[in-house]
């Protein structure tokens, strides 16, 4: 049997969201084909590439051996689809979460009026670069580190952190909150593609519990039930307002960095007319 790139995809795909469940909602499948897909590899590859347990998969040894091919072969054909379309005349700009805020409209506008000729496009993406490493854009907006060997970015603005509570949650008589005041809380986190890392309340010695997430839906869900509470960028409360949902600023929390993203295999990316909207966008806040 040979080896196709729907095999390579549900193989890296598992690899990088770590379940099958994940990776059957990253590709927009149904956990059975992308069993099917990896069931399909290893039998091309005359072994197991993928090592199951009850709390995560993680690839074999012989899985760490194929994974680099696969993600070249996988980089090749996007690479290819990108000179198919590079006759759009759009810049695609990914981002995981809420876009750029407030800011997004006015962005959008002002590169209409300055260059018509070259459409901007917004894409959601539920990964940890927005869809750089997927290939599926040009630039990204991106809120936390990236690997500096495969991506370049610069820093565009800051946005501060909000607490995301239910609506009937006592700290919402406050006008700020504290990361203190998380004490005994159940904090909603992202660990793919969210800013709001565990090691904010370390320093403090806050006794704060935690519950994984995928994306802001996810949160809002959670927290208008009363069932876990969230810290987010100025973004969220812009992009996303929900029934049932309160923000309020959190004081003591250091301001998250964002940053306009781009691959460094690809000469000349650099998008530097965007970065000087954005960061007008931002300075002018």
């Amino acid at each position: 049997m040979s080896v196709k790139l729907e095999h390579l995809r549900a193989f890296v795909a598992v690899v990088d969201a770590g379940s099958f469940t994940d990776a059957a909602t990253e590709l927009h499948v149904s956990q059975a084909a992308v069993s099917r897909g990896v069931a399909a590899l290893e039998v091309s590859v005359g072994g197991r590439v993928l090592e199951r347990s009850t709390r995560r998969v993680r690839p074999t040894a012989l899985g760490d051996r194929v994974l680099p091919a696969a993600r070249r072969a996988l980089d090749a054909v996007r690479d290819v689809e990108r000179l198919a379309a590079a006759d759009r005349r759009e810049l695609r700009v990914g981002y995981a979460w809420s876009a750029l805020g407030r800011h997004t409209v006015e962005v959008q506008r002002r590169w209409a009026a300055a260059d018509p000729s070259l459409r901007i496009v917004f894409v959601q993406e539920n990964s940890p670069t927005g869809g750089l490493d997927e290939g599926v854009v040009d630039v990204a907006v991106v809120r936390h580190p990236v690997d500096p060997a495969r991506f370049d970015s610069a820093l565009v603005g800051t946005e501060r952190r909000y607490a995301v509570l239910a609506a009937d949650h006592p700290l919402t008589r406050r006008r700020g909150v504290r990361l203190r005041d998380f004490a005994g809380e159940t904090v909603a986190v992202d660990d793919r593609t969210g800013t709001t890392t565990r090691d904010l309340w370390d320093p403090l010695g806050v006794d704060v519990r935690f519950q994984s997430i995928r994306g802001v839906d996810d949160l809002l869900t959670l927290v208008a039930g009363g069932q876990a509470v969230g810290i987010t960028p100025a973004a969220t409360v812009a992009q996303h307002r929900r029934a049932g949902v309160v923000y309020r600023p959190v004081l003591d929390a250091e301001p998250v960095s964002v940053r306009i993203g781009w691959r460094r295999d690809r000469p000349g990316a650099r998008p530097d007319a965007l970065i000087r909207l954005v960061s007008e966008a931002y300075a002018n806040a």
